[in-house]
Order: structure tokens, then sequence, then C-alpha cells
């Protein structure tokens, strides 16, 4: 099933997406954040769908301001493709390659749960940003709580899935990595999710033999193909970043797991650090970013003008008085 989270006449719903686009409310529900913790699992979601569709229809899709489809308790943005990871370290560090720890563990960060967008919200620039990127991905969302899990167990506590557009700032992510703690403003701003939530049975037709999802990836900026891919490209599956995400510590309903940024064009970043040159430029305000992915539909953002920083000074240098 698809589910998405809408606001029409002044109304917040949830709903069953059909095919055709038509949505089935279902009744009384207005948070799918809150649905998903209250059935903790993929059956009795699924329950919830099909009373909805035995109901009355609501509006066609096209008649709604569609709202990120839920609000995470919590977002870990992975990094699981090499290709993406060698064009990026060019552009943003420098460097190139792969660092050889990479291969150890799938690494993620948090990023920020209270700046989520939704398709077709328009994305400020960052403050005191010039450099604003995409990054084309999948998140996993979390439909059971658990803990310390294996792959195997994993598999049970993602519910779905959606379209995930990590936004970048550049050029204040190159200079906050210097100081060696990751990406922190470099990503604040944003992150769009949607315009589903497609729940995990759906795309079992297309796993294939390793465990991985097969799903064609495709990134445009007004218009034109910019990076194309397979998310089965990934180098962990998702159950094993839900493993990893588990380990000595809790995963709960409602989390994101985001799968990285795809190779072959999933963002600007990589290819400015295959080309030596930023091309295609940086975003800019009017521009259009669209993302497909197959199984889990097109997520559509314009980037719109954003605010001057708040002036701050510099950190001060501190005598060391010694008791």
């Amino acid at each position: 099933m698809r589910f998405a989270t809408y606001e029409h006449q002044e109304h917040r719903r949830v709903a069953v997406v059909e095919e055709d686009g038509t949505l089935f409310p279902l009744p009384g529900v207005t948070s799918l954040t809150a649905l998903i913790r209250e059935t903790s699992g993929l059956p009795a979601l699924l329950t919830a769908g099909s009373t909805a569709l035995d109901g009355p229809a609501g509006p066609h899709v096209s008649q709604v301001r569609p709202l990120p489809p839920l609000q995470p308790a919590s977002v870990r943005d992975f990094v699981t493709f090499e290709e993406h990871v060698e064009g990026v370290r060019r552009s943003v560090e420098g460097v190139g390659g792969v660092p050889e720890q990479w291969y150890a563990a799938p690494t993620f960060y948090f990023t920020n749960p209270h700046a989520i967008q939704g398709h077709r919200d328009d994305i400020p620039v960052p403050p005191g940003s010039s450099v604003l990127d995409f990054e084309l991905e999948v998140g996993a969302v979390i439909g059971r709580e658990g803990r310390d899990l294996t792959p195997r167990q994993a598999r049970d506590h993602i519910i779905g899935y959606t379209v995930f557009n990590d936004w970048s700032a550049r050029d204040l992510q190159s200079a906050e990595m210097k100081v060696g703690l990751g990406p922190c403003k470099g990503k604040d701003t944003a992150t769009t999710l949607g315009p589903y939530l497609v729940t995990a049975d759906e795309l079992e037709p297309h796993r294939d033999a390793d465990g991985f999802l097969r799903l064609a990836m495709r990134a445009e900026i007004n218009g034109r193909v910019v990076g194309e891919d397979l998310l089965s490209h990934m180098s962990w599956t998702f159950e094993e970043m839900t493993a990893y995400a588990s380990r000595g510590t809790r995963v709960v309903p409602g989390d994101v797991l985001g799968s990285g940024t795809c190779g072959n064009g999933g963002c600007l970043a990589e290819l400015w650090g295959r080309r030596g040159e930023q091309s295609p430029p940086p975003l800019k305000p009017g521009d259009t970013v669209t993302l497909t992915v197959e199984g889990l539909g097109v997520l559509t953002n314009t980037v719109v003008a954003g605010t001057d920083p708040v002036p701050l000074p510099t950190g001060r240098r501190r005598l060391r008085e010694r008791p």
C-alpha cells in the first residue's frame, strides 16, 4: 500500500493512495507517525489501510497539498554507495579514493528531524551558502522497536520506504568538516521525504538474490536528467543498516534510515569531483529538482531564496588560567 499525509480544506489527513491517485482517508487519523507507533508493525498498518479502502473515497492527490508522509522520531543518514563517496570526497575534501575504514561498517550521521519538507514544498537556500546541492536517496522507515538486531530480524522492523532528498550546502559542509565532527549546518536546513510511504511488502518483487532492492533512480534539474543509478548498487542492505543502527541502542517506530546518495550523478558534488569543475552549477533560486525512484514515486521541490545569516563572532582564543 501507499500512504499519504496531506492537507485538504484546512484539515490534515492520512490516506491510502490508489493507483489512479484517489485518496481513501483513514477515519480519525491525522498523523501517520502516530499510527505507525500505535500499530507497531506492518500487518496492523495494512489492516488499517484495508479498512480505509472499504470506506468512502476522498479527493484526488492533485486536489490536495501534500505533506511529508511522516514526522520522523530521528533521521540517520548513511553513506552506502562507493561511487558517491569517491566523487564527493574529491569535491568536498580535495582527496580521491574511498577510505579503507568506510568498508568496515555502514557509517551514518544524525540529521535534523525538525527540518522535514514534503513534495512540492519550496526549499530555501541555507543562510550563508552559495553552493546548494541535492542528494537522491531512499529512506527506510522503522515500524517496530528493536535493539541489537540481526539483519534477519531487522527485516520485520522495516515498515516501508520513501524517496529521500538530503539537501546539502556544500560550502558550509566543506568548512565545518575540517573540525572533524562531520556535517552539521551544511545539512541542517531541509530534508525532503515523500511523496508517499510505500509499505515494505510492495517492494519485495524487486529484491535480488543478495537481498538488495533493485529500483531505478533518476535525478533531474529543470527537466534535464543529471543522474541515474540503481538502488541495488548499495554496499549494505537496509536490513544490515538497521542492524547496525540498533547496535547498543534502540530503533523505534518512526525512525528513518537514509540509504545515502546513489552514484552516477545522484548529487552535483559527485559530478564536480569527477569533472574537476562545478558543472552543472550549484542550485539557485528558481531551480526545480525532481527525484524519481521506481516503485516509490516522484519527489519535486523548487529552490527559493533564503535568509541572511545572523552574524556571530568568531571563537575567542582564551588564556588558560591554572589553579
